[in-house]
C-alpha cells in the first residue's frame, strides 16, 4: 500500500505526497456555488497542468503523471527548498545556483511563461543524484570509497514548482514585474547575501530582450519607490 502523507496546504490546495509522487489538491470552496467552484477548479487545474507541460521543454520541472478535475500528480523532487538551503550553500555553491535561476527565468520568458511567484520556496535544488541517495554523515565515506564518483554524478538541476499563479505573455512590463518579484524574494528572506544572489541572478537571465526586461525592472521599482513616498 502507497504511503501517503500531507506536507503542505495552502489556501488554495492541499500537498500530499503518494510514494514517489506528488498530489496538488484544490481545496473546495463552501462560499462559492458548487458548480461554480467545480468549473473554477477544472479550468485552473487544467491551465496549470498545460504550463507545467509547456515549461518543461526548457526547464527542469516536475513530471505530471495525470490530471483530474482538481489535482494533478506529477513526480516528486527529491532535493533541497531553496527557501531553507540558499543561505547555508557555499559561495561557489550559491553562484551555480544563480545562474540556473537566471537562466531558467530567461528560458520561461523567452517562451512567454511568467511564472508568477517567484520565490524561493518555489524552487528546488538537486546537486546530485548520487548523493542524495545517502545521508550527509556517510557521505565522506562514500566520498572515499568511490573515488571516481564525479564521473558518474549527473549535472545538478534547479527545479522550479507551483506554476498555481503562472501565465503567458509576451508583454514585457509582466516579465519585468515577474523578475520584481524575485528581487522581493531575495531581499525578504536572503537578505544577509542579497547584493551577491541578485547579481549572480540578473547576470545569467540573457535573452533576446533581456534588456528591454532589466530596463524596464527599473521603471517598476521607480514606481514602487514612488508610491512608498505617499
Amino acid at each position: 500500500m502507497t504511503k501517503t502523507q500531507i506536507i503542505g496546504q495552502g489556501a488554495e490546495a492541499i500537498l500530499i505526497k503518494e510514494g514517489n509522487s506528488l498530489v496538488k489538491d484544490r481545496i473546495r470552496k463552501s462560499y462559492r456555488n458548487k458548480i461554480l467552484d467545480k468549473n473554477l477548479r477544472l479550468k485552473r487545474t487544467r491551465h496549470e497542468a498545460r504550463i507545467i507541460e509547456k515549461a518543461s521543454k526548457f526547464i527542469p520541472v516536475p513530471k505530471i503523471h495525470e490530471t483530474t478535475e482538481s489535482t494533478i500528480k506529477m513526480s516528486f523532487i527529491e532535493g533541497k527548498k531553496l527557501s531553507e538551503y540558499l543561505d547555508i550553500a557555499s559561495k561557489e555553491e550559491q553562484k551555480e545556483i544563480c545562474r540556473n535561476i537566471g537562466q531558467n527565468i530567461a528560458r520561461l520568458h523567452e517562451n512567454h511563461i511568467i511564472h508568477g511567484d517567484l520565490t524561493t520556496s518555489n524552487m528546488i535544488w538537486v546537486p546530485s543524484p548520487f548523493n542524495l541517495c545517502f545521508p550527509e554523515k556517510q557521505r565522506a565515506n562514500l566520498n572515499s570509497s568511490f573515488p571516481n564518483q564525479k564521473s558518474i554524478q549527473h549535472k545538478p538541476q534547479l527545479y522550479f514548482i507551483d506554476f498555481g499563479l503562472s501565465f503567458h505573455s509576451q508583454r514585457i512590463e509582466d516579465k519585468a514585474v515577474d523578475l520584481h518579484l524575485l528581487k522581493q524574494a531575495l531581499e525578504s528572506k536572503h537578505y544577509k547575501n542579497y547584493d551577491f544572489l541578485l547579481k549572480e541572478c540578473l547576470s545569467n537571465y540573457k535573452w533576446a530582450d533581456s534588456q528591454a526586461v532589466l530596463k524596464q525592472l527599473e521603471k517598476v521599482e521607480s514606481r514602487g519607490r514612488y508610491k512608498g513616498k505617499h
